[in-house]
Formats: C-alpha cells, sequence, structure tokens
C-alpha cells in the first residue's frame, strides 16, 4: 500500500521554498492546530534539556583538512550488516497519524526511499503490521511495562509481523511533567471541545486532509501497538492505564527479552556509560545515547555532551546511536567525530510529513544528504568512518 498527499502538486510545490530543516518547523507551526504542534515541539517543566540538546552543538567547531582529493567521496554507511544512503535515520514519533494522513506509513515509505531506517513507534496510531507491510526493513520501539507476559507477547507479535530490530525504550519509567502541552491545549486522552473545535475550523487544510480523512476512512485512532492486543482510543479515558506499570522494568527484563529475540537489540535512553557497558554485557547489539528529546527528566544533559565517554566505554562492541537536537549534516558531523556510529532525527521529519506528506519527508531526507556530502568536502573527508576527533575541536 502506498500513501499519496491528496495533493502531490501541492505537496511538492511546498516544499519549493524549504532551504533546511528548520523551515519545516516554520510551516508546521501554521498548518498545525496549535495543540497538536506544541505537542511536538514542546518537552518538559522548564524546557531545559530542550536547550540543552539544542546549545550543545555550539560547543564544537570543525578543523579541517585541505588539498585532499574529495571528488569520491560517499555519505553511504553500515549499520547492522546493511548499507544506508546516510548515517542517519528517522526517530520515533508518537500519533504520528494524527500530524500527517497514515503518518507513520509516510514516514516509512519516506525512509525507504531515501535508503535510510525509521523507528516505528510503540505509541503509534496505525498496527505495526501495516507499516511492516510496507517496510519489512523498519525498526520497532517498544514501550514496555515490567509484566513478562506483556512482554513476551509484545515481542512474538513483532517478530511474526517480520521485523527484525527491536529496540526498547528505557527512560519512560513514568510520565513526565509536561505542563507545556497542557499550555497548548493538548492532553492524553483528547479532550474534544470548543477550543479544539476552534483549532480545526481555523486549520481547515489539516483538518479536511488529515484528520476528518482519517476518521472516514479508519475511525477514531487507537494506540495500536502498546502491547500485543490494541490499545486505547486516543479520547478514551482508559489510555492512561497503557502508559502503566513502567516503572517496574528492571535489567532482569532486558535480560528475558534478549534471550527471547533473536534479531537485533537496540537499548534508547541510555545517559551514562556504567548503564551502556551492562546493556553490552546484557547483549544488546546497540545503545541510543538520548534524553528523549528533552521529553522526560528536565535538566537532563544533552547526549551530545555524554556521547563521547559512552563511545570511549562501549563503542568497539556495540553500535553507539544518538539522537536529540539535530537539524543540520554539521550537527550529524559533530555526533560522528564524537563517536557516534549513527544519528536518529525526529521533530524535523515529523514537520515535513505534516506539511507535505511523503515529498515533505523525501525533501527533509535530501536536504540531510545533500548538506552532509558537500560539508564532508569542507572537512576534508570522503568516507563517513573517516569522521573523527581528529576534525574537531572545543569551539
Amino acid at each position: 500500500m502506498t500513501i499519496r498527499s491528496g495533493n502531490t502538486d501541492r505537496s511538492t510545490r511546498l516544499c519549493r521554498d524549504v532551504l533546511c530543516l528548520d523551515d519545516f518547523e516554520i510551516k508546521a507551526r501554521r498548518h498545525l492546530p496549535k495543540p497538536l504542534f506544541g505537542y511536538i515541539a514542546g518537552a518538559t517543566e522548564t524546557n531545559a534539556s530542550l536547550r540543552h540538546n539544542a546549545e550543545a552543538f555550539q560547543a564544537y567547531a570543525f578543523q579541517p583538512r585541505v588539498l585532499r582529493d574529495v571528488s569520491k567521496r560517499s555519505t553511504e554507511t553500515s549499520l547492522f550488516g546493511k548499507t544506508h544512503a546516510a548515517p542517519f535515520g528517522i526517530a520515533p514519533m508518537g500519533i504520528s497519524a494524527l500530524m500527517a494522513y497514515r503518518g507513520d506509513i509516510v514516514l516509512a515509505q519516506g525512509a525507504d526511499q531515501s535508503g535510510i531506517p525509521m523507528i516505528i513507534s510503540g505509541s503509534s496510531l496505525i498496527p505495526l503490521e501495516e507499516i511492516a507491510a510496507v517496510s519489512p526493513q523498519a525498526w520497532f520501539q517498544a514501550y514496555l511495562p515490567g509484566e513478562p507476559d506483556r512482554i513476551d507477547a509484545l515481542i512474538d507479535r513483532v517478530g511474526a509481523a517480520g521485523l527484525r530490530t527491536l529496540l526498547l525504550t528505557v527512560d519512560t519509567a513514568t510520565l513526565p511533567n509536561r505542563e507545556n502541552n497542557v499550555r497548548a491545549g493538548f492532553s492524553t486522552p483528547l479532550r474534544p471541545g470548543l477550543r479544539l473545535a476552534w483549532q480545526g475550523i481555523s486549520h481547515p487544510r489539516w483538518t479536511t486532509g488529515t484528520f476528518l480523512r482519517t476518521i472516514a476512512r479508519h475511525g477514531i485512532p487507537h494506540f495500536e501497538n502498546s502491547y500485543a492486543t490494541r490499545g486505547a482510543p486516543i479520547i478514551s479515558s482508559n489510555v492512561t492505564r497503557d502508559f502503566g506499570r513502567r516503572d517496574h522494568l528492571n535489567w532482569n527484563h532486558l535480560e528475558r527479552i534478549r534471550n527471547r529475540w533473536s534479531g537485533k537489540l537496540v537499548v534508547k535512553g541510555i545517559m551514562h556509560p556504567d548503564d551502556a557497558a551492562r546493556a553490552v554485557d546484557t547483549g544488546a547489539d546497540g545503545v541510543i545515547v538520548s534524553n528523549h528529546g528533552g521529553r522526560q527528566l528536565d535538566g537532563t544533559a544533552s547526549p551530545l555532551q555524554v556521547l563521547p565517554e559512552i563511545a570511549s566505554r562501549v563503542g568497539d562492541s556495540v553500535a553507539v546511536m544518538v539522537d536529540g537536537g539535530f537539524r543540520r549534516g554539521t550537527d550529524i558531523m559533530k555526533a560522528l567525530a564524537l563517536g557516534a556510529r549513527f544519528v536518529f532525527v525526529g521533530r524535523p521529519f515529523l514537520y515535513a510529513a505534516a506539511v507535505a506528506g511523503l515529498p515533505g519527508v523525501l525533501k527533509a531526507a535530501d536536504i540531510l544528504k545533500t548538506e552532509l556530502h558537500s560539508n564532508m568536502a569542507l572537512l576534508g573527508v570522503t568516507k563517513v568512518g573517516d569522521i573523527s576527533a581528529d576534525y574537531i575541536t572545543r569551539a
């Protein structure tokens, strides 16, 4: 099944004046109802961690090398035995199908066509089987409670769908204080009312192209992938039950998952080298250094800040990846220089999907690949693997 924008020509036109990923955020702010944009853009409490993520890149500067033949450079990267077109992928983002029509499928298609991986969110509104049918090479992100029966059932479901990379997010022991979402009018569950009705009226392209189109063709969205069985609809008061008992999750559960799951296993939400080392000892094939985009514990350091120590501790034994605040090809190069093998980008791709559907996702990926390709030449390298600490210094 291929998802096409309601008006592909219009979507393509919307991308013409986009020069960088930040331009998609500007367009998304106008396109999306305020509560939905606020849900994507906001973080927790004072947004300190969100600011840390953005500011961390300014702490480093490049030391380019010159007079090197860089005419045959390539952005191709190998990860878990698969060659990707570039060293970045699309991070997992919940309720994407509320932002863009069939958003998770659009992101998966865009990733496939761009030659990069995409991670399905455990908080998505489209059954993982439908997404896997479109993109069997996608990864799946699980939010799991400390309940063995539910853990086993979801793992078996993911395997039965044909997905081969399982990602366990470990930094969500409880729901954080996202007061920014409340101020923007977003809540879980969604509560219909005059305020939301006005947002729908004042954003007609989203209302007709995404919301009403979804309701007419697929009914009220449900959380489809929290567990092995279908979750509650997004307007149900029972939604919060699906997020419970995650505070019971511990290292024994990770060991159980490793013993049951035969594919690649990645642990996301690592911010301390000791935890990275323990994940490796438990059998993880990779770790993602992440503070959840600043959306969990406010005041947490940026992933870029702790990346070098974690990479130094475990980088030779597993794939060390990172997310959080990446917007430019130069951002990706700094992470690679600090020890990451791969980078995941979230919010900008969802903004792009919301604004322009599949053409938007393809445009966003092309922007990053183009930036990376040209900036590698300016840095003086021909291969992604050549980008090392030799090319970077403290600003």
